[in-house]
């Protein structure tokens, strides 16, 4: 959840703020909902199982879809043109309900604004081009790797360093487990940059299987925030100074 604290409500980040609410969003919410849907029609999410007969029949065609859809490093240097399209496909494609769910949940609450920044055209591309750059930059670091890697997590760390570049002022409530979990606000800067250094500890960390794509995660947060920087420059941050007055939710 997003809390801006401003002496004005005229200032630039609430009429961004409230552009963001009217506008509705609909490349995020869109991106969610076509995420959603990939998923509930994929053999991953459980509801075709009748269609497959047997639990090997069923792990088999899940083998299959992610062949199919993801990204598998080995193949992509190749050349195909099925291969240099899948880190386009891979965005949209998620293991789990627990992988779809914290991705979507993410995107929901940093996308709307930054769409509303940047324009819907813009974002877009902006989504789809850090993402295929965050995957190829992972496929690259495991070029000879033959598993599979799907996700958007790549795409929605790149919205995570716009965010950052362009709302360093925003206050986000947040879990953190070493405060036992208590739901805190505190500066996005501080959340994003403590989360860009959690991924980026587990990547120097990680061995040469996929598991969990950290890099991809630092690949796409840093092109997020330098795509941010280059394109808006000082001009476009929102830098609103935390006051006591009121604060607009």
């Amino acid at each position: 959840m997003i809390e801006w604290r401003q002496a004005d409500w005229r200032t630039t980040a609430g009429r961004i703020r409230d552009a963001a609410v009217r506008s509705g969003a609909p490349v995020t919410y869109g991106l969610i909902g076509v995420c959603g849907v990939v998923f509930l029609i994929s053999p991953l999410s459980g509801f075709g199982g009748a269609a497959h007969r047997s639990e090997e029949a069923l792990i088999a065609a899940q083998a299959a879809y992610f062949e199919r859809w993801g990204v598998i490093p080995a193949e992509l240097w190749e050349g195909s043109a099925h291969a240099l399209i899948t880190p386009f496909t891979a965005l949209f494609v998620h293991g789990s309900w627990l992988h779809l769910l914290g991705n979507l949940l993410f995107l929901y609450v940093f996308g709307a604004m930054a769409e509303e920044r940047m324009g819907r055209v813009r974002f877009a591309l902006f989504y789809v081009g850090c993402g295929y750059v965050a995957l190829v930059c992972y496929a690259a670091a495991h070029a000879d790797s033959g598993q599979t890697l799907v996700g958007a997590s790549g795409a929605i760390s790149a919205v995570l360093g716009a965010f950052l570049y362009l709302f360093p002022k925003a206050r986000v409530t947040s879990l953190f487990p070493f405060l036992f979990f208590l739901p805190l606000r505190f500066p996005a800067w501080i959340v994003l940059i403590f989360w860009f250094a959690l991924q980026w500890a587990a990547a120097q960390g990680a061995d040469a299987g996929p598991g969990v794509a950290y890099l991809a995660h630092v690949a796409g947060f840093a092109a997020g925030f330098l795509c941010a920087w280059v394109g808006y420059g000082r001009r476009a941050r929102v830098k609103v100074p935390a006051t006591e007055g009121d604060s607009q939710p």
